[in-house]
């Protein structure tokens, strides 16, 4: 058993190495992976200098506080500190967009967000908003859009028919 260990010591090291990859799944804190680049990297040392026992844990122990110094903290500030992901209707909440069908306080008007048609209404139900007028939605009301205007119409897109309509 020591012959065969002493003869493929990159084998323990690509062991040890996917042993610390599978326990960080568990971890889910980058510590334990970057230790298995630095066993990985003195598999590899190993595969190259087999007697050279002291040479695999300078590459290992090297590689791996390298690791821990430089990658490990930027994968963390990626992924716990990154944009937060919306979803639903709160995506287009803040998203400006153009009125295709004027908006009513009553309802009845349609807005286009990006390439979405949505229902809208005004934000101060009192107010009617032309078709045409880029508005920004300020919040969701079930399926209804909320709006405000933020510009005047835009006349290129006065009398432009619904989807679906001619």
């Amino acid at each position: 058993m020591m012959d065969w260990l002493r003869d493929n010591l990159w084998a323990a090291w690509l062991t040890i190495a996917g042993a610390l990859a599978l326990a960080e799944l568990a971890s889910l804190d980058f510590t334990l992976l970057m230790l298995a680049a630095g066993a990985f990297t003195a598999a590899g040392a190993a595969a190259i200098f087999p007697d050279q026992l002291w040479l695999h844990l300078v590459v290992g122990l090297v590689t791996a506080a390298a690791m821990l110094v430089a990658i490990r903290p930027l994968l963390v500030r990626k992924i716990h500190h990154g944009t937060e992901l919306k979803t639903g209707s709160a995506h287009v909440i803040g998203r400006s967009g153009t009125v295709v069908k004027e908006i009513h306080p009553d309802g009845g008007g349609s807005v286009r967000i990006g390439g979405d048609l949505w229902t809208a209404r005004p934000f101060d139900e009192v107010s009617t908003i032309k078709a045409g007028t880029r508005v920004e939605v300020m919040s969701i009301d079930g399926a209804t859009a909320v709006v405000y205007p933020v510009s005047d119409p835009l006349h290129n897109e006065l009398n432009k028919p619904e989807p679906g309509q001619q």
